[in-house]
């Protein structure tokens, strides 16, 4: 091979290895060194990180299954994660987004097909003098050669893509997780928001039926028993709405479990839910670049910035390769008698005057990597905020339930002794009722603050990306 054509094969060979566009840099982001959320000097919820440690020693996977000891929610959980539909969904999109991987690789590839075919009449290239036959049976080839880089950068969008479905599935299956806790938390709260009123109505019922004992017996006016008449109404009415709420709630998790809906033999009590759960210190900022919406946003943007290079590759002279090899023949019977015919060629198409159609297409391409690279930003803004907002939720609502606890100690506690000053007549039966009405919203209050921290520590495990 002489020195001109070893030098034109090299240029060729550099050429092939090059491609349009840039690649991913990544971006800037400004990641707090710490979770605050309290502006005190010595704050109980100030978490201090290690911002240095991103490895699998600092960064704890704790699992779903831990954070609550509850072996029924354990199952539903699992039932979800097996038979929910959505997830399923989620799942068969990473599989075409596999396979369209597959399909854009072997755009690399030669094409080689097959073709056999019979006519007849007068024109085969030409017009002959006599109606003729002709047989043939031929491969061919056909080969878009790579130089500058344009199906690479496809690869690349497509490989972008895979992890982008991949995270969306994680997304999907974040979400059913939290969807179906926070939905038996709500479940547990009705029940024993049903059992604090079936109790108050019975209570009522009681009441009504000592004032009446005390009419006919002239010790109280007729009024007294109308407001025991509307107390055990209203109680009554109570009853049906949880029974309703519970149904609803008991349906929707039954879909979410992939079931027809149905009743559910749920034993667990609201009350016996630990709520002292221990955020670990030390929490590292970067657990937040595992959350799926972060990842999948980043591959986004890694994918758009690979169609950047793909546009840019339109706007260049592309090199094809072409291949045929076959048979021809006027008889059917002598065509493994003849020899092959062949034609190699090439060919380089490129595009001249399309009016700025092709820069204009870089424009816009570069413009969705800026418009993605925002959105990366606003996703990573936003998971900081649903973080904080997790972790100040939890610090306030404990707060709060010791408050509702000592509430309904006290309320309790009222309502006995009011019970007792009205039975030897030392107070009137309004102050009776309104001790009776303390107690019962102090007690329902109870049961909602221990759901909304149970759900909060949810919002937690799905804020930090599947725990911490």
């Amino acid at each position: 091979m002489s020195t001109k054509n070893l030098g034109i094969l090299i240029c060729i060979l550099l050429l092939a290895g090059c491609k349009a566009g840039k690649n991913y840099q990544g971006t800037k982001l400004n990641i707090p060194d710490s979770f605050y959320f309290e502006k005190e000097e010595n704050p109980p919820g100030y978490l201090e990180v290690n911002t240095d440690s991103l490895n699998k020693e600092h960064i704890k996977d704790i699992e779903w299954f831990g954070l609550f000891s509850d072996p029924i929610l354990d199952s539903l959980i699992k039932q979800a994660l097996a038979y929910n539909q959505d997830l399923n969904v989620a799942a068969e999109a990473i599989v075409q987004a596999q396979d369209g991987l597959v399909i854009q690789r072997s755009a690399m590839l030669p094409y080689i097909g097959k073709e056999f075919g019979a006519s007849r009449g007068n024109f085969q290239g030409t017009v002959l003098p006599d109606v003729d036959n002709l047989f043939y049976t031929a491969a061919f080839v056909n080969w878009d050669l790579d130089f500058w880089g344009k199906y690479r950068r496809l690869n690349e969008a497509a490989r972008a893509r895979i992890v982008q479905t991949a995270e969306g599935y994680r997304a999907t299956r974040l979400s059913l997780i939290s969807t179906v806790a926070s939905e038996y938390f709500l479940l547990l709260d009705f029940r024993a928001r049903l059992e604090i009123s079936e109790r108050n109505l019975a209570l009522r019922d009681s009441m009504l039926n000592i004032v009446e004992q005390r009419f006919e017996k002239g010790i109280v006016a007729e009024i007294e028993v109308n407001q025991a008449q509307i107390k055990r109404a209203v109680a009554a009415e109570a009853v049906p709405v949880w029974k309703r709420l519970i149904a609803q709630t008991e349906n929707r998790i039954s879909v979410l479990t992939g079931t027809n809906p149905r009743r559910m033999p749920i034993t667990p009590r609201l009350l016996e839910q630990d709520t002292s759960i221990t955020i670990p210190a030390g929490l590292p900022s970067e657990l937040l670049l595992r959350r799926p919406d972060i990842v999948a946003a980043e591959q986004s943007l890694i994918a758009q910035n690979a169609l950047i290079g793909v546009a840019k590759a339109n706007r260049l002279p592309g090199i094809s390769l072409t291949g045929l090899f076959g048979l021809a023949t006027n008889e059917l019977s002598n065509i493994s008698d003849i020899p092959f015919a062949w034609n190699v060629g090439g060919a380089l198409t490129g595009p001249i005057f399309n009016f700025g159609r092709f820069r204009r297409q870089v424009f816009i391409e570069q413009s969705k990597a800026v418009q993605a690279e925002l959105v990366y930003q606003r996703v990573v803004l936003n998971a900081f905020r649903s973080v904080e907002d997790a972790l100040v939720e939890i610090s306030t609502l404990k707060e709060e339930l010791l408050a509702r606890e000592a509430r309904l100690k006290a309320s309790i506690n009222a309502q006995r002794l009011s019970a007792e000053r009205y039975d030897k007549g030392v107070t009137s039966y309004l102050e009776f009722l309104e001790s009776q009405r303390q107690a019962f919203e102090s007690e329902l209050n109870y049961t909602s603050a221990r759901r909304e921290l149970l759900v909060a520590y949810v919002k937690l495990y799905q804020a930090l990306g599947g725990g911490w």
